[in-house]
């Protein structure tokens, strides 16, 4: 890391979130860094009741703590037969300690029984640009699917295994299936990095 770079706090604890960012912001003057390379390990309150309100307030509190320019994403899935669950509570719905399999355990076990029409769902994201105590740039990003019968391909995280994009039959390959540059193609996050990109290279990074 050079001292004449700009730096940019991603502020997640997943690692997988943090590669799928580095790769998909792609920025060229600006350095990338992880919660661990500032050192923090405390977490943010995700009390939030949307995406929106908790990336805004993983942004503020981490650009607070580390003095930088910081990036937060908030992201999850929406089910229309759970009436949008699991939603804010996606990566923890079987527990505050859930892993992916538990997690995906629990939503199939509550879609059992419902045909492949009755599981739309989609996938969300927010990204939030924190910068001075102050949030200027929200993007967001959409990815529409269904919920599959069963677990398929070990690709991916979180419901990748188990979320078929709206472009594939049903029955058809799932997010986990896909390459990673089949995902960072179509991937809610890839959308709501793509427009963050754009802004951020306006504000030169």
């Amino acid at each position: 890391m050079t001292t004449d770079r700009r730096l940019l706090l991603i502020a997640t604890g997943s690692a997988h979130k943090l590669a799928e960012l580095r790769q998909l912001l792609n920025l060229g003057a600006a350095d990338v860094v992880s919660l661990a390379d500032v050192g923090l390990a405390d977490d943010a309150d995700e009390t939030g009741a949307t995406f929106e309100a908790n990336a805004t307030l993983k942004a503020l509190y981490y650009a607070e703590r580390s003095d930088l320019p910081t990036l937060a994403d908030d992201s999850g899935l929406e089910v229309d037969a759970l009436d949008g669950r699991p939603g804010v509570l996606t990566r923890r719905y079987a527990g505050p300690d859930a892993t992916d399999a538990q997690n995906n355990e629990r939503l199939l076990a509550e879609l059992a029984g419902l045909p492949s029409e009755g599981r739309t769902a989609r996938y969300r994201c927010v990204l939030v640009f924190a910068e001075d105590a102050a949030v200027h740039e929200v993007t967001h990003g959409t990815f529409e699917g269904r919920i599959a019968l069963a677990p398929r391909g070990d690709g991916g995280f979180g419901y990748d295994p188990i979320f078929e994009p709206v472009g594939e039959p049903a029955g058809g390959r799932t997010v986990g299936q896909l390459s990673a540059a089949e995902k960072n193609a179509i991937s809610h996050r890839a959308q709501a990095a793509r427009t963050m990109r754009e802004k951020l290279v306006v504000r030169g990074y």
